[in-house]
């Protein structure tokens, strides 16, 4: 603790220090979702997006096509006469054993808050594992600022409080990239391996593309067991890499189960927003074309005042603005392994999310940059040793501020 003589300023180092613990990051963060949530109602609801537990409960009757059709249809696929889901299909396992104790009911509101709380607490473990290992060396009390910042002002939180199938794979891929990096941060040995690669491997089994989010955990965990010699190295490898390659194997057949190609995820028949259509027919669902848009909305566009457009997202930078701070780690420290592949595990995630059709809209705020903020928080993390505590509190306070607003006229107009 950062020691003064002011019983306000040790309160608030407290504070800060306590979000620092994972429990207690997890346990606030959730309760200030809730809060959100409870504007839209109760807790236990269930939304009209709630199409992952349809899909357990097809697996549990040993089916790839819905059995019961949800009251939405919107973005759902029509194929053959059946409905699918183009998603991976991993959170459906997920939700297998609530589907099967309390039905094809289960709130998708609870579900993501508790992945969410769960996110947090595992962010905060991170930065603790980050900073005991020297990778990104931080005090407590910027830890916890960090955690802060994360629970309240990034994306996260206008996905937390509202649940729908978008939501949930989005958290529950955060969740297990954490739980990826956590791993490779805090284990030796074959469990190092084989525990990053098996999170990884669920995490691609949710959303594909994060397969690239692991270079960073790949490459750290080759530095750290180099001295174990060439042999162990190359079992330890093959223990982590299998996971991995099941579960690509595992998205093909799944494919090719649906649509009889292991290259076909259904984007052709999936029921999509009516101002993608005639994009889509032309582009199809990953060009170039789509690029300029993306790039704007996602990294330049600022959504105040709240306008008609204010729904396709919102500037990363401006509206986390402590996220400048990757800047100067970039330029100066590129040729530091470490900098370098955690830069790579962003760029290369995020090629997709660029090339994509849609910007993730109705959203507030860049949502798709969800899945690589991991590794921009300890590329952060190494940015802001030698910040001023009341510089980075500040732009904190300016993050939450605007977060806060997003999420509530979200929760109002949507």
């Amino acid at each position: 603790m950062i020691p003064t003589s002011n019983p306000l300023q040790r309160k608030w180092t407290s504070f800060l220090e306590a979000w620092e613990t994972p429990l207690f990051a997890a346990c606030m963060a959730i309760t200030v979702y809730s809060l959100f949530a409870l504007l839209e109602g109760p807790l236990w609801r269930e939304t009209k997006g709630n199409y992952f537990s349809y899909l357990a409960d097809a697996f549990l009757h040993g089916q790839l096509y819905l059995r019961s059709i949800p009251p939405s249809v919107h973005d759902l696929v029509y194929f053959h006469g059946n409905y699918y889901l183009y998603w991976p299909a991993f959170p459906a396992v997920f939700l297998i054993p609530l589907v099967l104790i309390f039905g094809i009911h289960i709130s998708d509101v609870l579900v993501v808050l508790i992945l969410s709380g769960a996110s947090v607490g595992v962010v905060a473990q991170v930065l603790r594992a980050a900073n005991q290992a020297g990778v990104a060396p931080l005090d407590r009390s910027r830890r916890g600022l960090l955690v802060l910042f994360f629970a309240l002002g990034t994306v996260i939180l206008p996905l937390a409080p509202f649940g729908t199938v978008w939501s949930l794979s989005q958290l529950l891929v955060f969740l297990l990239i954490g739980l990826a990096y956590m791993s490779a941060l805090s284990l030796m040995g074959w469990k190092a391996f084989f525990f990053t690669g098996l999170f990884l491997a669920l995490a691609t089994l949710t959303r594909s593309h994060t397969i690239f989010i692991g270079i960073w955990p790949a490459y750290y965990l080759l530095k750290k067991h180099w001295p174990d010699g060439l042999g162990k190295i190359l079992a330890y490898s093959v223990t982590g890499g299998i996971p991995v390659i099941f579960a690509i194997g595992l998205t093909l057949l799944y494919n090719y189960g649906r649509f009889g190609d292991v290259t076909q995820v259904g984007y052709d028949y999936h029921n999509m927003a009516d101002i993608f259509v005639e994009n889509y027919k032309l582009y199809g669902p990953f060009n170039l074309f789509y690029l300029p848009t993306n790039l704007y909305y996602q990294y330049i566009y600022y959504p105040f005042p709240w306008r008609k457009d204010s729904f396709m997202g919102g500037s990363l930078f401006l509206l986390s603005p402590i996220l400048f701070s990757i800047f100067p780690v970039f330029f100066k420290k590129f040729k530091q392994p470490s900098v370098l592949f955690l830069s790579m595990s962003i760029f290369l995630v995020n090629i997709p999310i660029l090339l994509l059709m849609g910007t993730g809209w109705v959203q507030f705020g860049p949502r798709y940059t969800l899945d690589f903020t991991l590794p921009l928080l300890l590329l952060v993390a190494m940015g802001i040793k030698d910040w001023r505590l009341s510089i980075l509190q500040l732009l904190v306070a300016i993050s939450c501020f605007q977060y806060f607003l997003g999420t509530y006229i979200k929760s109002r107009l949507t």
